[in-house]
């Protein structure tokens, strides 16, 4: 069975998108190419075992293993020496890209709490998105009575859109929350 997104973007959003941002050449019309999930653990200097919780809670929330970012130079001020893992990250694509998109946008986003929206001045001029969340428990798949910690994450949504205006487009189609008046 297919994600419930994609033949949502296949039936109606990509002509909706066709239409309103006047292209008539169908590949040019904006997608997903993949969302990035990170999360950054700065006290994994001290204590590497921080780590292996970190990285099964990504993986209950991503579905898929992630992997362990290790630091790319030595910085004494910060007591990080390179080769120290520091963090993980997961690269969806396909379908697990569009599950993991439904569940942000249906279940885990409305679960912040006082949520008003999603900033949209969070794209970066080149038709991507990055979205800060301030803690995993808003994801349903994550056990409240395990967490140690509360550890945040950067969502990077990233598009095939030329500008920003095409990927809030393809955003606003797939149902992105984006803030009224900001």
């Amino acid at each position: 069975m297919a994600a419930r997104l994609k033949e949502k973007y296949e039936k109606e959003i990509k002509q909706a998108l066709g239409k309103e941002l006047d292209i008539t050449n169908p590949m040019a019309i904006p997608k997903l190419e993949k969302i990035v999930i990170n999360m950054g653990l700065g006290e994994a200097t001290q204590n590497v075992k921080i780590m292996d919780p970190l990285v099964a809670d990504l993986a209950a929330i991503a579905g898929q293993k992630p992997v362990t970012t290790k630091a790319k130079k030595s910085i004494a001020a910060f007591k990080v020496r390179e080769g120290m893992p520091i963090g993980a990250m997961v690269t969806l694509r396909g379908d697990t890209m569009y599950e993991f998109l439904d569940r942000l946008i249906s279940i885990a986003l409305p679960r912040v709490r006082d949520f008003r929206g999603v900033s949209s001045k969070s794209f970066d001029g080149r038709g991507n998105y990055t979205l800060g969340l301030r803690d995993q428990l808003i994801f349903a798949e994550i056990d409240y009575a395990k967490v140690d910690k509360l550890k945040g994450m950067n969502v990077t949504i990233v598009t095939t859109a030329a500008d920003d205006n095409g990927a809030r487009a393809l955003l606003k189609g797939f149902g992105m929350p984006f803030r009224v008046g900001a």
